[in-house]
């Protein structure tokens, strides 16, 4: 077995009894169903000293041994891979991200992310994050997601990043197109948490509870034509898919987010949604860095198509 390993001894309580092996494995060291399945077909669960298969049910008091090796989180470096700058200096890089580019990687190995672009030219930016998978990295968007990411290039900077992001001091704005009836402005102050059967997306939580996170939106509609309205929206926290969902629950789901029952828009391939700025204080010159991200000819050309157009600017009024 890997040298780089670590061995761990798990012995079955009363109340696990008639679990199968591989659950009761993954729920007690938070392993995924894809690292269980390589760790069983590599022989690496022992029962009794025995080795097991993932459908053994277990009984009580039975000692299992589990041998997981460490899987390298270094992001691989991509010095060729496409990389658009909008700002860098000598502690961040704001990154324009294209949609269907994943900002950063999520098994080892993974390439083609914006992550293995940024650290093939920027090596340090490997150790500025805390997750190495992350590259540096202060903050990710959708994959379908175009617009600014930022990225920190020493661990100090990273941190006052993160830190701006979670104080809610960080100026994130998007634009997106949806359809429906929408006010020429408003606020939606509605809480987001995992939807119960379907992973991959999030609902309201409007009476709160387990799982709830604190969700807070302000739009403005920037042009109308028809059903379509072209929307800014400005997020002050940063729950997964808080645009998308917040949008839906209003009634005006964004333009091909098919997720979120958005209209379909023939030709498009993605939904229309675009991280057009960030704003930030920055943290060594203490300056405020305004980085803005042009809308991409594809969404450009939808706007078109529906008699809309984009102002020149995202900057704060």
């Amino acid at each position: 077995m890997n040298a780089s390993a670590t061995t761990h001894t798990l012995v079955v309580a009363e109340d696990k009894v008639g679990q199968r092996v591989d659950l009761f494995i993954g729920e007690a060291l938070g392993l995924s169903r894809a690292r269980l399945k390589k760790l069983f077909d590599a022989g690496a669960v022992r029962v009794e000293g025995r080795v097991a298969k993932k459908g053994l049910l277990v009984a009580a008091g039975q000692r299992i041994q589990v041998v997981v090796p460490e899987e390298r989180r270094e992001v691989v470096p991509e010095p060729d891979a496409p990389l658009v700058l909008l700002h860098e200096d000598d502690t961040l890089v704001f990154l324009d991200k294209p949609a269907g580019t994943p900002s950063h990687p999520l098994q080892p190995g993974e390439t083609g992310t914006v992550a293995n672009a940024l650290v093939g030219r920027h090596p340090e930016c490997l150790g500025a994050s805390e997750d190495e998978r992350e590259g540096g990295l202060c903050h990710r968007l959708d994959i379908e997601t175009s617009g600014v990411l930022v990225a920190a290039r020493t661990r100090e900077a990273w941190t006052a990043v993160r830190e701006a992001f979670g104080g809610r001091s960080v100026d994130k704005r998007y634009w997106a197109l949806v359809t429906g009836p929408l006010a020429d402005e408003g606020e939606i102050d509605l809480p987001l948490r995992h939807h119960p059967r379907h992973p991959d997306r999030v609902e309201p939580a409007v009476e709160g509870g387990e799982g709830a996170r604190e969700a807070h939106s302000e739009f403005r509609v920037l042009a109308r034509e028809g059903e379509y309205s072209f929307v800014e929206v400005r997020i002050s926290t940063g729950v997964l898919h808080q645009v998308r969902a917040h949008l839906a629950a209003v009634g005006a789901p964004i333009v091909g987010d098919a997720l979120y029952e958005g209209r379909e828009e023939p030709g498009l391939g993605r939904f229309f949604l675009h991280a057009r700025a960030l704003g930030l204080t920055h943290p060594v010159t203490r300056q405020p860095l305004h980085v803005e991200s042009p809308l991409p000819p594809e969404l450009l050309a939808v706007l078109e198509r529906h008699g809309l157009s984009a102002p020149v600017s995202a900057r704060p009024e």
